[in-house]
């Protein structure tokens, strides 16, 4: 069977290597349990260095992690009830970034007008998230939804990923599964056939026919016997600047990325799962099966994948001019999406600077 969507050669657009993000959009950056009350986390939202921090109450704040004062970072300091202490001279910020106590100053005196830029933050899904781009849109951006999140038939498995590499690299292998061949070895997928394609503005929608065979196969419940050959549906839409993917009756994936530079980026991935297993033995070993499902399992193909997106960046550096040749409709597309999204961003930020001038 031949693929229904035509995959003819197109040049490959090198300057989507090199665009920004779109900040209008809430960014994950931190797994919840990795922050624990008085605790402070550095992060890094496309080059925007910010302090995140979780104060005595629970409540998470995040600010920019330079201190108006010097200029010291935040997360050398601590938490003081719902403040947070520069390391430098003890000087506290509230949660909105507002200068509210110098140790060496009597009360009486009134305080100088120091304050750090403080970020929109939530916690959903296990995962904390932060609006970097302009604060009054926060509440118009919504984070992903993830239905299957409270339901108990799913089993979650966490998936960290960190890339030393621009994160259009790492949304192009997550659109692309005609990379199979990457991971034959391990019992991947094999002659996938894209079959639908649709783009929008802010979205790419792609389906693939795809063929699985082995022990793998058979462990997620996709045939009874290792030799048997089943093709399914796999569904991948990218919903800028998140995805969601489904391998028909098996799993649902969402991969939510986060660009903190020009070569480096990092997702937060929740893997929903239904297993061969009673209900009960799920639920009595859940933690501990995700844990093994993840890394005997899935961390293999991780692995894989990060070795040819780091060598696809090292090559792209190496010599930026390098022309390439893209046969797959679906990543001319995306790529398209990733620079209207920036591109979009940049003019409206002209707009601004123009009026305010």
């Amino acid at each position: 069977m031949e693929s229904t969507i035509t995959l003819s050669s197109q040049p490959v657009q090198n300057r989507v290597r090199e665009i920004g993000i779109n900040p209008n959009y809430w960014y994950p950056v931190a797994w919840s349990h990795q922050l624990k009350p008085c605790q402070i986390l550095p992060v890094v939202v496309w080059q925007q260095a910010i302090a995140v921090y979780r104060d005595v109450n629970h409540q998470l704040h995040a600010l920019e992690n330079a201190c108006p004062h010097k200029g010291v970072v935040f997360d050398k300091g601590e938490v003081f009830e719902t403040h947070l202490v520069c390391p430098y001279h003890g000087w506290e910020f509230n949660g909105e970034g507002e200068c509210v106590k110098i140790p060496y100053l009597p009360p009486e005196q009134k305080l100088p007008c120091a304050k750090a830029r403080n970020y929109p933050i939530q916690e959903k899904y296990g995962i904390i998230w932060i609006f970097p781009g302009d604060p009054s849109l926060a509440e118009l951006k919504t984070i992903p939804d993830v239905p299957e999140y409270n339901e108990s038939e799913w089993l979650i498995v966490e998936i960290p990923a960190h890339f030393q590499a621009h994160f259009s690299i790492c949304n192009e292998n997550t659109m692309d599964v005609f990379h199979g061949f990457l991971h034959r070895d391990i019992q991947g997928w094999f002659n996938p056939i894209l079959t639908q394609l649709k783009a929008k503005k802010n979205t790419v929608h792609a389906q693939y026919q795809v063929s699985y065979r082995g022990w793998l196969s058979k462990f997620l419940n996709l045939n009874k016997d290792e030799n048997q050959v089943t093709t399914r549906t796999v569904s991948i839409t990218y919903n800028y600047p998140h995805y969601h993917s489904t391998l028909e009756g098996v799993s649902s994936l969402y991969l939510m990325r986060l660009p903190v530079s020009l070569t480096e980026t990092r997702s937060f991935s929740l893997l929903f799962i239904k297993l061969r297993l009673p209900k009960w033995v799920v639920n009595l070993i859940r933690g501990q099966l995700s844990q093994i499902i993840w890394h005997f399992l899935f961390k293999k193909f991780l692995d894989q994948d990060i070795e040819m997106i780091e060598s696809e960046q090292q090559t792209y550096l190496a010599n930026p001019h390098r022309q390439y040749v893209e046969i797959n409709p679906a990543i001319i597309a995306l790529q398209r999406v990733n620079i209207a999204q920036y591109e979009e961003f940049m003019q409206q930020s002209e707009l601004i600077s123009n009026h305010k001038n």
